[in-house]
Formats: C-alpha cells, sequence, structure tokens
C-alpha cells in the first residue's frame, strides 16, 4: 500500500486505446493547491457542478414544473425531489468516470462499443441535445418577448450570440465561464426567493408534497407530467458534460489524487444540485400557491404565467422578477448546452474542428427547428413543445444512463474505483425506474 499515492490506475477493458484529450482548449488548465486547508482544495475543484446544476434548471424544467404546479397543486414535489436524488448520483459517476479513466462518457462510449452501436448512440444524444436546445432557446426567446416585447423569431436569433460568448470566456479562462454561470443562478435563485416570499405558501401543503403519492402512477396526466419533469431534470446531455469538464482539473494522476479529485468533485456537484432542487421546487410551489389555489388549473405557457403573477399577487414586481429569471435560466442554458454539444459530437466522430465552427453548427441544430416551429405556431403551443422536449429527454436518458452505470462498475475499466456493490444496485436500480418509467410513458402516449 505504500506507493498508492504514486500508482497510476492502469487502462485495460477498452476496445480502443485512449481518446484525444475532452475539450483540448481547457484539458487540465486549472491548477490544485498541493497544501493549504481542504477548504481551499474544494474551492479549486468548486465550478463544473454549477455548469452541470444550469441543465436541471432550464426553461424545460419551467413549463413542466408550472403545469404541474398549476394543475396537481404541490403533489408533483416528490418527483422533483426524487429526480433530483437520481441527478445527485448520476453526476457523482459521471465525474468519477471523467477523473479516472481520462474519458468522457461519449469518448468512453465510442471505445468500447463497436462503430454502429457508437454512431446510434450518437444520434440519440443529438437527438437529445436539439430538444434541449429548442426548449432553452424557445425560453430565452420568451423572456426577451415578455420583458421586451421583442418577437420571438428575433430573440430566438440573438441566441446564437451565446457562440461568441463561449469563445470570449473560454480564451481568458475556463474560470471566467465558471464565474458567470454561478452569477446566473445566484440571479435565478434570488428572484424565485423574493417570488416565495410574495406567494406565501403553505408550509404544511409544501410539506406534504415532498412525500410520494400513489397517485402519481394511477393518475395518466400527472404520471406524463411526472416523467416530463423526470426528464427535464435528469438529463442525458449532462451525464457528457460533466464527464468531461472535471478535467480542466490539474489534479495528480495518481490512485491518491484521483480520490481526492473524486471526493471534492462530488461534493461540488451535490451542493450546486441542491441550488437546482431548490429553484425547481420554487417553481412549482410557486404554480400551486398562486394559479392551483385561485382555480387557475392550465397555466402551462410561461406567457400565462408571467401575466397572471402580477394580478393574483398584486405587484409588477413578481411578474418582472419571473421574466429576468427566466432570460437568466435561458442564457445559462444554452452557453452549458452548446459546450455539451461540442463533447458529444468529438467524442463519439473524434473529429477536430475549429472552436467557432463547432459551436456555431451546434447552435445551429438548435436554431434552425426553433426558428421553423417559431414560424409556424408563434407563441400558441410552446407549452406544449416545451414539456414535449422534457419528455423526449426521458426517452432518450437511459441510453446515458446504461452505459455510465454499465462502465462505471467494470474494475477493467475503472480498477479500485469501480462501484461498490451497494452503489451498483443503487445505480441499477434507478436506471431500471427510468426505463420502467419511459416503457409506460410510451404504452400510455401511443396506445
Amino acid at each position: 500500500m505504500s506507493d498508492q499515492p504514486t500508482t497510476l490506475v492502469k487502462e485495460t477493458g477498452w476496445r480502443k486505446a485512449s481518446s484525444n484529450p475532452s475539450l483540448p482548449e481547457v484539458f487540465r488548465s486549472m491548477k490544485i493547491p498541493k497544501n493549504g486547508s481542504w477548504f481551499r482544495k474544494f474551492l479549486a475543484f468548486a465550478g463544473p457542478g454549477y455548469l452541470v446544476a444550469v441543465g436541471y434548471m432550464d426553461p424545460g424544467n419551467w413549463a413542466t414544473d408550472l403545469a404541474g404546479g398549476s394543475m396537481f397543486g404541490y403533489t408533483l414535489l416528490s418527483v422533483i425531489l426524487l429526480s433530483n436524488l437520481m441527478a445527485i448520483l448520476l453526476q457523482a459517476l459521471a465525474g468519477k468516470l471523467g477523473i479516472v479513466t481520462g474519458r468522457d462518457l461519449a469518448q468512453a462510449c465510442r471505445d468500447h462499443y463497436s462503430k454502429p452501436v457508437a454512431m446510434g448512440l450518437w444520434v440519440l444524444c443529438e437527438l437529445a441535445i436539439a430538444a434541449c436546445d429548442l426548449a432553452e432557446v424557445i425560453g430565452s426567446a420568451i423572456a426577451l418577448n415578455l420583458l421586451f416585447g421583442l418577437p420571438l423569431i428575433y430573440g430566438i436569433i440573438i441566441t446564437v450570440v451565446d457562440v461568441l460568448l463561449i469563445l470570449l470566456l473560454q480564451n481568458k479562462g475556463f474560470r471566467k465561464i465558471e464565474a458567470l454561470v454561478i452569477t446566473l443562478i445566484v440571479t435565478i435563485g434570488g428572484c424565485f426567493l423574493i417570488e416565495i416570499f410574495l406567494t406565501k405558501p403553505e408550509l404544511g401543503s409544501v410539506l406534504r408534497g415532498f412525500v410520494p403519492s400513489g397517485e402519481i402512477i394511477s393518475d395518466p396526466k400527472m404520471l406524463y407530467i411526472a416523467i416530463g419533469i423526470l426528464g427535464a431534470t435528469v438529463m442525458p446531455h449532462n451525464l457528457y458534460l460533466h464527464s468531461s469538464i472535471v478535467q480542466t482539473r490539474q489534479f495528480e494522476q495518481t490512485i491518491l489524487g484521483k480520490r481526492q479529485a473524486i471526493k471534492y468533485s462530488t461534493w461540488d456537484s451535490t451542493i450546486a444540485l441542491f441550488f437546482a432542487l431548490f429553484i425547481n421546487a420554487a417553481i412549482l410551489i410557486i404554480a400551486a400557491a398562486t394559479f392551483h389555489t385561485s382555480g387557475h388549473t392550465d397555466v402551462a405557457e410561461i406567457q400565462d404565467a408571467y401575466n397572471l403573477l402580477t394580478p393574483l399577487l398584486g405587484t409588477a414586481a413578481a411578474s418582472i422578477l419571473f421574466g429576468v429569471a427566466l432570460l437568466a435560466s435561458g442564457q445559462n442554458s444554452t452557453l452549458t448546452g452548446t459546450l455539451a454539444g461540442q463533447i458529444v459530437m468529438e467524442g463519439f466522430l473524434n473529429i477536430r474542428l475549429p472552436a467557432w465552427l463547432r459551436r456555431l453548427v451546434t447552435r445551429l441544430i438548435a436554431i434552425i427547428p426553433a426558428v421553423i416551429v417559431t414560424a409556424l405556431y408563434g407563441s400558441e403551443g410552446t407549452a406544449d413543445l416545451l414539456i414535449l422536449s422534457q419528455v423526449i429527454l426521458s426517452l432518450q436518458l437511459s441510453f446515458a444512463v446504461i452505459p455510465l452505470v454499465k462502465f462505471t462498475s467494470d474494475k477493467n475499466k475503472m480498477g479500485s474505483f469501480a462501484n461498490p456493490l451497494w452503489m451498483k444496485i443503487l445505480a441499477w436500480t434507478v436506471a431500471v425506474v427510468i426505463a420502467g418509467l419511459n416503457i409506460v410513458l410510451l404504452v400510455q402516449t401511443f396506445i
């Protein structure tokens, strides 16, 4: 055991040799202090978790949370809580995969599966990212429309600016991206803290909402929204993103160094995801306390929520704060979604394109369908599109979760870092629950 701190983890169990670095522009670009307190080291690792948490509070979450709160009151708070606990486990596994193997999840899939299987997984992942980006782009455009009266089409086109923003920030260091993301998260959280104070929800009803109810499974409409919440909370592209951006830290490539990196990375993502839990729960609580209790049980569109908050709460600040939080959420999500698109494209296809071209391609995958949909349907139907996008994400989720659990449980790939028995059981249980809910959704949707 004396050589443990300097022993490298042996790479075995992969069909192909090690891949090129993930996000090469910022790979291992941030130094970790070798001395100092544990808190100083934790701060050096803190950041990636907040980029991941952004995906758990994007405009797609807003649509499902608003629909769930207005239709069913506080009942679906339990789904948000359970989904968040699943997310904490899965993101911890994603971070561990990247730290131990030096591969992000996309690279790991390419290096493990045959080319046809890997290509199939890539196509499914791109569809999920397109669905996610559609929600984020439409959400940002709606926020610009509500706050400034900007037509939806123009708002959607403006979101392409995030491509330039990422290039600018990444050239100044990955920490700048993390700082911007955290600032926007704090803005969203602050807005909803004030909103909860204005709505004054009943504490007892809120607490009862966190207790699971059998009605969620038996009621088809409630189940549809619940699975949409699951798809909006545990996002497949976040697993690819997290496994890549944890590699921006210069942790020691030893067993001890990797164990330390896993510990701090898990703390980082867990704390960040509790912020996401607060924001998701806050949206549903506001919808339940404001709309459901006043008989407005059909509020599923973000525009309706914005317009109703002022008359129901008696202050214009309620609607303005809602719009500001939505804009911050949309911008944050498009930023991290673009990064995830780059990681997936590079990881599965092993292609190297100029940074500006990679990000432009991934942005256009979302912009083009969003422009077409908005031109055809306008503001009407955007709530249905947002909820549907989250259901699509949920259906794709198993194709990211199952490889992740499989890889991190394999001793040939992970060595001494492979999941212990209790974690294997828990992780596979989560994977089976997600797959089972998706099967139920398909049956109820098409049969």
